[in-house]
């Protein structure tokens, strides 16, 4: 969700980068968050493209994302297939333990942010506050229908002046809250 949604991305050039993103991701770290962007890549176990190509996939997002002075402190992607059982496709929790383990966070003070009920499901699982967004599938992809957010964010316009990253919930305060992490781009 921080990019426009295509199916199987598989190129540099698919990438549109939503409005207002670089922005809000820049207003997280300024007030101390982490950002950590996890993915599920199964086109990869597909043969669409390679892992190879998705680190240039990456490596454009990163660029377009600097030119406006944002980043992200951590990426991880699961490219294993859809029917994988493996624990870092989401809903699993492997990519979120070890963005835990790399910057010693407690799960309990992160927020989730995505645009799937699968991403609602991975906050529920790893005990972060899930934050749905309707970018994207909005929520809409029904492969967990009894995921439910704790906050719903329209953002199909970018954050007004003062935006303050600590409003997307109530549950924690700035001093208490450790990271937010994407599910998807």
């Amino acid at each position: 969700m921080l990019v426009r949604e295509v199916d199987y991305l598989c190129r540099p050039s698919q990438l549109k980068v939503i409005p207002g993103v670089p922005r809000a991701l820049k207003s997280l770290r300024a007030a101390g968050f982490k950002l950590v962007v996890i993915t599920n890549q199964s086109g990869i176990a597909r043969g669409y493209f390679s892992v190879a190509m998705l680190g240039r996939i990456h490596r454009e997002l990163r660029r377009r994302l600097a030119k406006s002075g944002a980043k992200w402190d951590a990426l991880y992607f699961s490219p294993h297939a859809a029917d994988s059982a493996h624990p870092w496709r989401k809903p699993g929790t492997g990519m979120l333990k070890a963005a835990q383990k790399r910057f010693d966070l407690d799960m309990k003070a992160c927020y989730m942010v995505g645009d799937t009920t699968t991403d609602v499901q991975t906050a529920r699982n790893a005990g972060c506050a899930p934050v749905l967004v309707r970018t994207g599938h909005g929520g809409r992809d029904g492969k967990h229908p009894r995921a439910k957010p704790d906050r719903t964010c329209a953002t199909s316009r970018p954050p007004r002046a003062g935006f303050s990253p600590v409003r997307l919930g109530s549950r924690y305060n700035a001093r208490t809250v450790r990271a937010v992490n994407f599910g998807g781009w």
